[in-house]
């Protein structure tokens, strides 16, 4: 039954959940002893991908990383980055997509060496994620990367508590109902894997209809399971615990009679999914996501320039 008191609503920046773990970023940094250098490359026009490339460079520039942006023709971006692959200065690489909007962006995502895949888009870590695989070598000593986006919403849903931190890891997010308006392979898809693998119903939401994600009975790692289903996607919004969109449209706004009374909602998108009468029902909302990602970007950063100091021991032990 609905509850016909309007709840009271609060807005959490992301600059509030960013902050511990650029506090965080900037321990890992002086215990490094270096600058980290980090190039991002912008191949389009999108007003979007160049805010985000001005905060990520505010960021690292206030951290103490080194920052490089390299706007270059999109033709030319795949030998762009292969150079950058080949460069020992460069210890992150980035991309801003969408550069031609087509499945070539996809295979520029993996040109990326992994290594140097702040992103967490290449297949190795994208595979890793999808089979809940969180190590990449066998003494379980270099994490994977995760895609620096949707661990963005993963975070913030920490923060907010909606993670239950009194049930075992992997299994946080029991007994909570998601819907994700996004299944893009960039975002939509992995976080609806990722919130499924921690426990989560998640209904996947885009144009072509509504896929259930739930985690399976594997073996070992309890992969997660992916299954379209008939449900319509204001039945599922209504029935959610979370509310998470990431349309890249300006006209596009979630109907707010969508939203059951106390929900979480957040907004990956550049733009505003959500009008402000999305606080008459929502309990907590988080209107963008920017500060946090760019916080994940400089964590996977550092957690590729340790895992390579692992491997290369490890190789010169054996």
């Amino acid at each position: 039954m609905e509850s016909s008191e309007t709840p009271v609503c609060k807005t959490v920046l992301a600059s509030t959940v960013a902050k511990p773990f650029v506090e965080e970023i900037g321990n890992g940094l002086k215990a490094l002893g270096r600058k980290p250098k980090m190039v991002g490359f912008l191949a389009n026009s999108d007003p979007a991908a160049q805010m985000y490339a001005d905060w990520t460079k505010k960021t690292c520039v206030s951290i103490g990383f080194d920052y490089e942006l390299r706007t270059v023709d999109k033709d030319d971006l795949e030998e762009e980055i292969m150079e950058a692959n080949d460069d020992d200065e460069v210890d992150g690489i980035m991309v801003y997509f969408p550069v031609f909007g087509t499945r070539q962006d996809q295979y520029l995502q993996q040109v990326v060496a992994p290594e140097k895949d702040v992103e967490g888009l290449n297949h190795l870590y994208v595979a890793n994620l999808y089979h809940n695989k969180r190590f990449l070598d066998k003494a379980e000593t270099q994490k994977s990367i995760l895609p620096c986006t949707p661990l963005a919403v993963v975070k913030i849903l920490e923060h907010l508590g909606v993670y239950n931190t009194i049930l075992p890891y992997g299994n946080r997010l029991y007994g909570k109902t998601i819907t994700i308006i996004n299944r893009s392979e960039i975002v939509g898809r992995p976080l609806a894997a990722l919130l499924a693998n921690d426990g989560a119903v998640v209904f996947s939401v885009d144009v072509t209809g509504v896929q259930q994600f739930t985690r399976g009975d594997g073996i070992r790692l309890r992969k997660h399971q992916c299954t379209d289903t008939d449900i319509d996607w204001r039945e599922a919004a209504a029935q959610s615990d979370v509310i998470i969109t990431g349309v890249p449209s300006a006209a596009y706004k979630f109907p707010v009679e969508n939203i059951k009374y106390g929900a979480v909602c957040i907004n990956f998108s550049s733009e505003k999914n959500f009008n402000p009468e999305v606080k008459e029902r929502a309990s907590l909302y988080v209107p963008s996501i920017g500060k946090v990602t760019i916080a994940m970007l400089l964590r996977n950063l550092l957690r590729l320039i340790e895992n390579r100091e692992l491997k290369n021991k490890t190789n010169s032990s054996n």
